[in-house]
């Protein structure tokens, strides 16, 4: 196995591979939680990039399972960098060959923020350049066709630091496979996936979209709740790579098969009042293999949020019409004052609400959120306001935990 850093280029096998996670800003915390509950070692959290490290093993099983991240890169170098030199020399030191066959196409996309090195076409040229050079003297030759199979470098400076890495994943993570229809200003799956995993929903309670759109949060939440790798379905860049066994693809496949859980108790519902977008979540759902796990309704939000027809302590987490997003001024005052009814009739429920509206806290519900988190949807910031509606009470089973965790003596809320 080719190992990254000071390592890569010694070719150390004391040492285990390093690995990035690259995430959108404010998810970092969500996808090294991801990867913990994988037990994958996670080293450092930073902006946009989760540093771990362990073989080959560790790299399949974040490509499978990661659901908040964008893509996985095995790390070649980290070093300071302030002139084209240094880079050139990096670059040139590692090993190239024991990655890239000789036929292999080797795409170069660099990123430069508040360093020496500000162009972004020169980095991406000179490491071009150096990868070239030594990887057609190790081969012999003076023209590399690039017909084979893809290994894309990814170049990154940040504050003169740079990293020096191979993307494992090929098409980004958040291209699950499922979704063939879409509707305008869709989620990605991504970051649908972490509105989630920082909202209260579990499998056991119930779930609403009233904005579903093309179902994209509702079928993420099946996942999760069935515990279907996101990544199972669709093929990655790495698996093409002679340095990964197919018997540890195999395996790591055949173990998250395994995982599955087609018993949990899912109440999940969605509904929208346009039935295109729900004939199109439908699809999607049966793509995914979730459908018979979701609730569709076409209606308006009014009938869907009815306060006497939905159980106790469930969870509403949406997108619904914002800023740029589809939707009239008209729409969008009526989504809100349908939240603020629903939630005002009852205070057991929870809302976690993704909006570009920085007064939706006074204007929509009167008061201020319990949490708030800025995330980007695509380019646009947006908040992520979090309303706790009233504890479930706790099951027995809880209890006598609690007890146990506490000395034998019950903690209350």
């Amino acid at each position: 196995m080719v190992h990254p850093g000071n390592a890569y280029m010694d070719n150390s096998v004391e040492k285990s591979p390093r690995w990035l996670a690259t995430a959108a800003f404010g998810l970092e915390a969500v996808v090294r939680r991801e990867l913990e509950a994988m037990d994958i070692p996670v080293d450092k959290v930073e902006d946009g990039r989760v540093w771990f490290h362990g073989g080959p093993e560790v790299c399949v099983r974040a490509n499978l399972g990661l659901r908040a991240s964008d893509r996985v890169l095995l790390l070649l170098d980290d070093f300071p960098c302030l002139d084209p030199d240094t880079l050139f020399r990096h670059a040139s030191q590692i090993p190239w060959e024991n990655l890239i066959p000789a036929d292999g196409a080797f795409p170069v996309l660099a990123g430069t923020v508040k360093s020496a090195l500000r162009s972004e076409p020169n980095t991406q040229k000179t490491v071009k350049k150096a990868a070239a050079l030594r990887l057609g003297r190790a081969y012999g030759l003076t023209h590399l066709p690039e017909t084979g199979g893809t290994y894309t470098i990814h170049v990154n400076l940040l504050r003169d630091r740079c990293t020096i890495s191979v993307d494992t994943t090929g098409e980004s993570l958040h291209k699950r496979g499922y979704r063939t229809h879409a509707v305008a200003a869709p989620l990605k799956e991504t970051l649908a996936a972490a509105l989630l995993e920082l909202s209260f929903w579990r499998p056991g309670r119930s779930l609403l979209d009233p904005c579903a759109g093309s179902g994209t949060l509702l079928i993420e939440a099946a996942l999760m709740g069935r515990r279907i790798a996101p990544g199972l379905s669709r093929h990655f860049a790495c698996e093409d790579w002679a340095l990964i066994p197919k018997s540890v693809w195999q395996r790591e496949r055949k173990q998250a098969f395994q995982a599955i859980d087609q018993t949990a108790p899912l109440d999940i519902r969605g509904g929208d009042i346009d039935g295109r977008a729900l004939d199109q979540a439908r699809r999607n759902a049966e793509e995914a293999g979730v459908s018979e796990d979701i609730q569709l309704r076409r209606c308006d939000l009014t009938a869907i949020l009815d306060p006497a027809a939905l159980p106790p302590y469930g969870v509403i987490v949406t997108n619904p019409p914002y800023g740029e997003r589809i939707g009239s001024d008209r729409s969008v005052r009526h989504v809100e004052r349908a939240l603020a009814d629903f939630f005002k009739a009852r205070p057991d429920w929870s809302l976690f609400v993704i909006t570009s509206d920085k007064d939706f806290e006074r204007k929509v519900m009167g008061r201020k959120a319990d949490r708030r988190r800025k995330l980007y949807n695509g380019r646009m910031e947006v908040t992520y306001y979090q309303f706790h509606g009233e504890r479930p009470p706790r099951k027995p089973r809880e209890e006598e935990d609690s007890r146990l965790k506490n000395g034998g003596e019950a903690v209350t809320d």
